[in-house]
């Protein structure tokens, strides 16, 4: 029963509840991803090179004589270097606000007992000099 505890403790943390969420997102994100390579991107960029060569889809890019397909390769290189080009542009925007967080000023600390003590001195002082005036 103490083993079933345990594991319920573990299991509902909140880091790995977190890492469950980061997985599930990372599993979505890479299916946009890919469709945006292999549907979109890939399309653009490759089809004039590929209607130069006489080739229709990347598969049949291969080594002659071999079953070397570098056209999956490119494909998937591509698809890589897309990935790794938004995850920087996500890193560098978290970064950005939370620079601008860092910049702003800290609220002044609250005066401590000391000085509300010094300032009602000071204003019980200021009210008594205008009274003997």
């Amino acid at each position: 029963m103490a083993l079933m505890k345990e594991f319920k403790e573990f299991a509902l943390k909140g880091n790995v509840m977190d890492l469950a969420i980061g997985v599930i997102i990372g599993a979505a994100f890479s299916a946009i991803v890919k469709s945006l390579v292999e549907d979109i991107i890939t399309p653009l960029i490759l089809t004039p090179v590929l209607k130069a060569a006489h080739i229709e889809n990347l598969s049949e890019l291969t080594i002659p004589g071999t079953a070397v397909k570098y056209g999956l390769f490119l494909s998937n290189v591509l698809s890589f270097l897309i990935v790794a080009f938004v995850l920087f542009l996500v890193v560098k925007g978290i970064n950005a606000a939370r620079k601008k967080d860092d910049e702003k000023p800290a609220a002044p600390p609250a005066p401590t007992n000391e000085e509300k003590l010094l300032m009602e001195i000071r204003d019980a002082l200021k009210a008594n000099n205008s009274r003997q005036l």
